[in-house]
């Protein structure tokens, strides 16, 4: 693969973005937001509790405030960055988090955190204001957003973690997980969960131990021994994630996987990848023998742009692979994906 080279990070604008699997914009959805308006009108008619009522009414404000916040920001890349608040900035990993958002900013990436300090503070640092973005979350002990994004227009405060979690990881293209507690656990397993049961596409998950740390390591462990000789997951899952102490190594798992690999779609009951550059004949025939398995029936074939995905308009140029997928074991996607990459991925 030849080695890509670095270029600077223009300045963002709503229009300096990359095309992505989660911006299909229709100007007017009147059927979607007359059913919203029926779901709320029989709520009266269940008789729901006041204290019911007050979570729904919130957690919809919320998001609608969220969505406001992220759409004009849809089709460019980012990455949420979780670790812990509680890292100091004398400390190994919080000087990683910076070259990271660093790193990801010089990619063109924006950093999206929860918006703290520890880790969520360095990543921002890393990557400046300009490309930061967050989602705070208001506690009593810990609601403050830090200096790099307080007070910006790409932050989101929400009173509700479940509202929060949904952003992280339906607006993003990628996930790193520093060290941190009960949190970062809970967003690392909530991402493999969502990404390992298709209720989320495939993504890059980066795990960064800082020098001297063996945070991910142990963990690593503890799913081999615990999980998999368990027969809890299945091998293949262990492709759905990334382990490494190397920061440019997790900036390189991140770019590579989106090499060749833009995003996929379902259309019809068959899985469309939609790819920068179109395999040839000996490499679709490849596919079809190694991953066979993961077929329903039929082939994986090259095909022309469906029209049902007429409203990416952006992404209807691409090259697409398609087949009915099984819809089992995420897992050998990732590989048969990582394959695709490998293959063909030449970068600029």
């Amino acid at each position: 693969m030849a080695e890509r080279r670095r270029r600077a990070a223009p300045d963002l604008s709503e229009s300096d973005v990359m095309p992505t699997e989660h911006d299909s914009v229709l100007t007017r959805h009147p059927t979607l937001i007359e059913e919203i308006k029926q779901t709320a009108d029989r709520l009266k008619s269940d008789g729901a509790s006041r204290g019911d009522l007050k979570i729904l009414s919130r957690a919809l404000r919320e998001l609608r405030y969220a969505f406001k916040i992220f759409a004009p920001f849809r089709r460019q890349r980012k990455v949420s960055v979780f670790g812990s608040a509680r890292t100091g900035d004398d400390e190994p990993a919080y000087r990683q988090s910076i070259k990271f958002g660093r790193r990801m900013a010089e990619e063109g990436w924006m950093v999206l955190t929860g918006a703290g300090g520890g880790i969520m503070e360095g990543a921002h640092v890393g990557c400046g204001r300009t490309r930061a973005m967050g989602v705070n979350i208001m506690l009593p002990f810990e609601q403050d957003a830090n200096p790099v994004i307080a007070g910006d227009r790409k932050l989101a405060n929400f009173k509700y973690f479940f509202t929060r979690k949904l952003m992280f990881i339906k607006e993003v293209h990628a996930v790193v997980l520093f060290p941190g507690g009960f949190g970062t656990q809970d967003e690392g397993f909530e991402t493999l969960t969502l990404v390992q049961t298709g209720k989320r596409d495939l993504m890059p998950i980066v795990l960064i131990d800082p020098p001297g740390s063996s945070y991910w390591s142990h963990w690593i462990d503890f799913v081999r021994e615990q999980l998999l000789d368990g027969k809890l997951i299945s091998p293949e899952d262990l492709s759905l994630f990334f382990v490494t102490q190397s920061v440019e190594e997790a900036t390189e798992e991140i770019m590579r996987f989106y090499s060749v690999y833009n995003s996929m779609r379902y259309v019809r009951g068959k899985l469309v990848l939609r790819l920068h550059y179109a395999p040839d004949d000996a490499l679709i025939e490849r596919l079809n023998d190694e991953f066979s398995d993961i077929v329903e029936k039929g082939r994986i074939e090259l095909v022309e742009t469906h029209r049902l995905e007429a409203d990416d308009r952006h992404l209807r140029h691409l090259p697409r692979l398609a087949f009915r997928f099984t819809r089992r074991n995420i897992g050998r996607l990732r590989q048969m994906v990582d394959l695709i990459n490998e293959e063909l991925g030449v970068m600029e």
